[in-house]
């Protein structure tokens, strides 16, 4: 008995399953290094999905991959002829799976709050770490890493740079009317226009609550040097006639 578990067993000990391992537990470690090193910057803003989950991420991903390259070295080697003799195992499939599943993972982060939809960027990223560990996996290590520091430095500067550069500001609106208050779309567009701003008319919601009509939309300044700010706003919506209750905030995404 004892030399048949020994027989059965011997495989999975042999030198070149011992080294196929230990490539593969390289690979591992450098795969979950780079996904916690673009996770910290996630965790370093107080995002939901820090190094944690990146490194995790990032080192299944990898796992995934790099046992596809040695097939050979399945189960011992008991399945190196029967694969390579009938079945070449394909790499995109499973890099395809991946993809998906993580797909899966970044739409649990996006959340919509009220006009605001945030948690883009880090499902982006999580999914870029995904790819960084399929990089990692299939050997192209100076890539991987060059796209780590790439995805890194993307969220670390980017949002200087858009700062930097001209750009339109958007606010999301909500005004709740008195009862029996008559609004009026052309009403709401002239004062916003004389403020600078203008509605997205494909953003507007209304309501009819309580005998009150709400209004939620999206503006957006008429250039990058024009529109009232947000507590100049505020305080001139507090004397508008009809208007009962409002909300102001910056449109995020």
């Amino acid at each position: 008995m004892k030399e048949l578990i020994s027989e059965m067993t011997a495989g999975y000990w042999s030198p070149q399953e011992v080294s196929v391992n230990l490539i593969v537990f390289a690979n591992l470690l450098g795969a979950v290094a780079l996904g916690m090193l673009v996770g910290y910057e996630r965790s370093y803003h107080g995002r939901a999905a820090g190094m944690r989950t990146y490194g995790l991420v990032c080192m299944a991903s990898c796992a995934l991959t790099v046992i596809v390259g040695y097939p050979g070295s399945w189960y011992g080697g008991a399945a190196q002829g029967a694969l390579l003799g009938h079945l070449q195992p394909d790499p995109t499939r499973v890099i395809q799976g991946i993809v998906t599943g993580v797909g899966f993972l970044g739409a649990g982060v996006i959340m919509k709050e009220g006009m605001n939809i945030t948690g883009l960027t880090t499902a982006a990223s999580i999914w870029s770490s995904s790819a960084i560990g399929i990089l990692v996996g299939i050997g192209f290590y100076s890539a991987a890493i060059l796209l780590t520091f790439l995805s890194a430095a993307l969220m670390m500067w980017a949002t200087i740079l858009e700062r930097a550069l001209p750009s339109r500001s958007a606010i999301a609106m909500r005004m709740v009317f008195h009862a029996g208050f008559e609004s009026s779309q052309r009403a709401l567009h002239e004062v916003l226009l004389t403020r600078g701003y203008e509605v997205v008319s494909s953003t507007l919601q209304i309501q009819y609550v309580d005998g009150r009509e709400e209004w939620r939309f999206i503006a957006i300044s008429l250039d990058t040097k024009t529109g009232t700010p947000l507590s100049a706003m505020s305080q001139e919506l507090r004397g508008f006639e009809g208007v009962d209750e409002f909300s102001l905030s910056h449109a995020r995404n």
